[in-house]
């Protein structure tokens, strides 16, 4: 299957936000293939969202990778221990960014059960296998995505995208998740999901 390369991301975010549902995201970490369908995003513009971590031309250590080339990780801890995975969008030095929301479990669902419970596929209670790869934080402890992969390519082996040529579905519309305190930008329908 084709990866998706680097002029994929340097795109508007709400349109890369889009089509990315139905691609797959792979990761490759100590000889296993993980992967999933992504089935959820979420849009960040720095320029003009309250909610992105770059509004208004803010840079930091934190917020750097946001400016980097569209294609590259940007992966930032929450709560002190939940790390989110995010697609640097659109030119370099524009701070944009989908965070990934939301992956169907395809290749090495084994692992991705013990990375986020501690035991097999199988052993999953049903709300597990319901609430399995349906968070951010959840998507990167089950894939083994750290701070480590912040500012890799995403158009490397270790971590990338690809195309399997499935039409993504219904899309669905809504205002992000947890951005209540960004005034009017925690209304913007940026959110997407299958």
């Amino acid at each position: 299957m084709p990866k998706l390369i680097r002029d994929f991301f340097d795109r508007d975010t709400l349109t890369v936000a889009r089509d990315l549902l139905g691609k797959y995201l792979v990761r490759r970490v100590d000889g296993d293939l993980l992967s999933g369908r992504i089935v959820e995003t979420e849009a960040y513009i720095g320029a003009i969202d309250r909610a992105c971590h770059a509004y208004g031309g803010r840079r930091t250590p934190r917020t750097e990778t946001l400016y980097a080339p569209p294609g590259t990780a940007y992966v930032y801890l929450i709560y002190g221990m939940y790390h989110c995975l995010n697609f640097v969008t659109e030119g370099e030095g524009v701070a944009a960014a989908v965070l990934l929301r939301g992956l169907e479990p395809a290749e090495g669902a084994e692992r991705m059960a013990w990375n986020r419970f501690g035991r097999g596929l199988s052993e999953l209670t049903p709300y597990q296998r319901k609430h399995f790869l349906n968070g951010p934080g959840k998507v990167c402890r089950a894939l083994d995505v750290t701070r480590a992969l912040n500012g890799a390519s995403l158009t490397g082996d270790a971590l990338f995208l690809w195309d399997a040529g499935e039409a993504a579905g219904e899309i669905h519309t809504g205002r992000r998740i947890g951005v209540d305190y960004a005034r009017e930008a925690a209304g913007f329908p940026w959110r997407f999901w299958l």
